[in-house]
């Protein structure tokens, strides 16, 4: 029990720590917003072309461009979470002190993720969806159980995210430095999530790949659920399956890079 008040704690803290950035969390509802009309308008101009298109009228279309943008900092897309300071811990031989602490090192990430995740769903998200059904035709439910549904998928895809991060985080006990795999990820996340493009539009064996790896369970697998495109069971099996792969590797890496903190150290 008090294990669980300690990561409990965490993630309140993790919350605390980015409700502090109110101008930087304005600054990015703008850009946000100003993201999704762009993007909007260039949808509406493919899906008047292209009814139909992936499977989505355009309702469905302008609604994904919109849950996309409220999104983005959710499942960390793009990255800007802990894992610069992981990172930077990792390269000043800090990460020795939190290796040694009584609170395991990848719950203990984890937990102040899902506390930044939550106040960026509320902080971030929010606005910039609202904002895209005042101003457009979306086709979001009314039923408050599809919402329900779609929270536990963006919170599976939170997880997913983590797991992504971690691994890459740690990859700087070998490479020093994290920022060439750092911006690799991110390239991957922004092509293979569904962030400016549904999976669902890209064509034969490229779509079947893109859909089948991690990414798309960020924002893809969470709209789809939404939106009432996928089975939500099979959506969370999907999800679920890539979070405890994701965790597992993350802990072998994490116990390889202990063993590697005690040699090195003596």
């Amino acid at each position: 029990m008090g294990t669980a008040r300690l990561y409990a704690s965490v993630a309140a803290g993790g919350f605390r720590r980015y409700a502090t950035y109110r101008t930087a969390t304005a600054a990015g509802v703008f850009t946000n917003t100003v993201f999704g009309l762009i993007i909007a308008y260039v949808f509406i101009a493919l899906w008047d072309s292209r009814p139909h298109l992936g499977g989505y009228d355009q309702a469905q279309a302008l609604s994904y461009v919109w849950l996309a943008q409220a999104l983005l900092m959710v499942v960390g897309v793009m990255g800007g979470g802990f894992e610069e300071e992981l990172i930077e811990r990792i390269r000043t031989g800090d990460i020795a002190i939190d290796l040694y602490r009584p609170a395991d090192l990848q719950m203990w990430w984890l937990a102040q993720d899902l506390g930044r995740a939550l106040f960026h769903l509320l902080g971030r998200g929010l606005v910039p969806l609202v904002c895209g059904a005042l101003l457009f035709d979306l086709a979001l439910p009314a039923d408050p159980l599809t919402w329900l549904a779609f929270l536990v998928a963006v919170g599976l895809g939170v997880v997913v995210g983590f797991g992504i991060r971690f691994l890459v985080a740690l990859s700087a006990f070998w490479l020093l430095d994290g920022a060439g795999v750092t911006q690799l990820t991110m390239i991957a996340g922004v092509f293979c999530s569904g962030m400016l493009l549904p999976l669902n539009v890209f064509p034969g064996t490229l779509g079947e790949i893109v859909r089948a790896l991690p990414w798309s369970s960020l924002i893809q697998a969470p709209v789809d659920v939404l939106l009432g495109t996928a089975d939500p069971l099979g959506t969370y099996a999907f999800q679920a399956a890539w979070a405890l792969a994701l965790l597992g590797a993350g802990r072998l890496l994490q116990s390889a890079a202990a063993r590697r903190v005690v040699v090195q150290g003596g």
